[in-house]
């Protein structure tokens, strides 16, 4: 459930706006790092870096995803590594994020609020339990999840700033004429389908979006293809094949595919942890569905 939230806060002292807000316990700094969120400074738009004086007035507005209800359900995870900031998991297909509309169960908060209990979910302020990006309910593949708030306050900004590395693997319809390329296109909700997506190239409209892909192998009316992603727009990738003819093999929004499972799969993630500032590279492995479609074991090289 998605709720509105505004704070009002009259500076203490004098620093960065998002420093000065911080000290006060109502407000977590991750809250800067979501794109939705409006500063005003003496009631003018302002940004999270502007000095603010003592007995300046900050007002924050920004929403959150409240998990009313939240219950713990046992749900085994694959884990790729963990510590006492951080989990890394292989995120197989088919299990949902979060609850939302019409889910309830079944998903990873649920998961996460087992296996770290009612401590999680209140340190997490009980609006993002841990959750700092997130994959389709058909995407399998690599997530890192946070699980303290100084970790996501961390990993939210590193994803807002783009300072991750984020590739997939995809099966693709169609013939590829060029071995390798990059998609720039604005994507926006489709107006004929709201719960879908398109490009469009009026800059004007929708949100920046940067996809690079590279064939691995051509076959007979497909292509196993890496892709990287330079932004993370909803079904960003789905979108910008379709955009060029070739949707994702097993894709119902935007390929019509029914009875095919999505071949979509988060492979590798490149970010700093939140405390050591030491590159995490992580891999996934490459799942049966792909290796059963294709008919051969998968080998990636970077």
């Amino acid at each position: 459930m998605i709720k509105q939230k505004s704070i009002t806060i009259v500076a203490s002292f004098s620093d960065r706006l998002d420093k000065v807000a911080s000290a006060n316990k109502y407000v977590k700094r991750s809250v800067f790092s979501r794109e939705d969120t409006r500063i005003l400074l003496n009631g003018k738009v302002s940004k999270k870096s502007s000095k603010v004086k003592e007995g300046d007035l900050i007002q924050i507005d920004y929403t959150e995803d409240v998990f009313s209800g939240l219950e713990k359900e046992d749900i085994p995870l694959d884990i790729l590594y963990e510590d006492e900031d951080i989990l890394v998991i292989n995120k197989p297909q088919n299990l949902v994020v979060h609850p939302g509309a019409g889910v309830n169960s079944g998903t990873l908060a649920n998961a996460l609020l087992y296996r770290y209990g009612d401590d999680f979910l209140s340190d997490m302020d009980e609006t993002r339990p841990g959750i700092v990006h997130r994959l389709d309910k058909d995407t399998s593949g690599i997530m890192v999840v946070a699980k303290n708030d100084f970790s996501l306050s961390s990993l939210s900004e590193q994803f807002k700033e783009r300072m991750t590395s984020k590739w997939y693997i995809a099966i693709a319809k169609g013939f590829f004429n060029s071995p390798s390329a990059v998609i720039e296109k604005n994507i926006t909700r489709d107006a004929r389908n709201r719960k879908l997506f398109t490009v469009t190239d009026n800059p004007m409209k929708g949100k920046s979006a940067k996809t690079e892909y590279k064939v691995i192998r051509q076959y007979d009316g497909y292509a196993l293809l890496l892709v990287r992603i330079y932004t993370g727009r909803t079904h960003q990738i789905r979108v910008h094949l379709k955009s060029i003819s070739h949707p994702v093999v097993g894709d119902v929004l935007y390929s019509g595919d029914k009875n095919i499972p999505l071949m979509l799969h988060s492979y590798r993630l490149i970010f700093h942890h939140p405390r050591s500032n030491e590159i995490m590279d992580f891999r996934s492995p490459i799942p049966e569905r792909f290796t059963s479609f294709l008919g051969e074991d998968v080998e990636i090289e970077l």
